[in-house]
């Protein structure tokens, strides 16, 4: 009998895993060394998205299920838990947070649809803990997430219990304050200060992000691909001077970043 892809592939893995037979490499790789190319690709595949590029995509995928096998086969070395296991659990984690889908419950809009996913998945939190240990509304969100992301979880898990601006409007001024803050701190040449109201600042866009229903890990991403294609623009027309950046004066490099932002505009509404 054949092997489907997906026995093919831990097959695959538990050779390479083979103490004897298998690669060094891979024998001494475990939960904490893998850590670093997890990210990595998950990063990639999100790149792939954001290029519409899907035949990328295809192999980035397996590249991100490549590491749920390693980490799974490792686990089923130590007797922990192992591929199936795995596939199992989120199974059911599906199952209990689609009421609407797999149980006689209705939902009359997308916001006691998300209501009943976040009571979900805070119940799957507490089967967790201790039954002597009260869990905060904030725990469970991973500390190593980029910093953007991790903030907006929190923030939302915060808003869930009521604790957020009923409207944009106020987030707004808030958002000054908050400048204004930074402004006096720089003044006070206090640098621990000045990173703390930084800090704050952020945050608080964060916030105004949430309101305004734009995913700020996304929207700062876009920002910086923009600023990218811009910069790039101004190092082609300064090298077709004969000089380099450090050879022009501000003004100059203001007005090119201004022409650059003329021209990719329309080379986007041509194209």
């Amino acid at each position: 009998m054949s092997l489907t892809k997906t026995q093919e592939l831990l097959a695959l893995m538990a050779r390479l895993r083979d103490p004897e037979a298998g690669c060094a490499w891979d024998v001494k790789q475990d939960f904490h060394s893998l850590i670093p190319y997890t990210i990595e690709e998950a990063y990639e595949v999100a790149d792939a998205i954001e290029r519409n590029d899907f035949d990328d995509l295809r192999g980035e995928l397996g590249d991100l299920l490549l590491q749920v096998v390693f980490h799974s086969r490792i686990a089923e070395e130590r007797g922990l838990f192992d591929f199936e296991q795995v596939a199992a659990a989120i199974s059911e984690k599906l199952v209990s947070r689609h009421p609407h889908v797999f149980a006689d419950v209705k939902f009359d809009t997308d916001e006691q649809r998300q209501q009943a996913w976040d009571a979900a998945k805070a119940q799957e939190r507490r089967l967790k803990q201790p039954a002597q240990q009260t869990e905060s509304v904030l725990a469970g969100v991973a500390q190593s997430l980029p910093a953007l992301v991790q903030c907006e979880k929190i923030q939302n898990r915060a808003a869930s219990h009521g604790f957020d601006w009923p409207e944009a409007e106020p987030v707004f001024d808030k958002v000054r304050e908050e400048l204004q803050e930074v402004h006096e701190a720089w003044q006070s040449g206090d640098q621990p200060h000045i990173q703390e109201e930084i800090g704050d600042l952020l945050l608080v866009v964060v916030n105004l992000a949430r309101h305004l229903k734009v995913n700020p890990e996304i929207a700062l991403r876009e920002a910086t691909r923009k600023f990218t294609r811009r910069f790039n623009y101004i190092e082609k027309q300064v090298e077709a001077s004969g000089r380099e950046l450090r050879d022009c004066e501000l003004a100059e490099l203001d007005g090119l970043w201004n022409e650059a932002k003329r021209h990719l505009k329309q080379l986007q509404t041509n194209g």
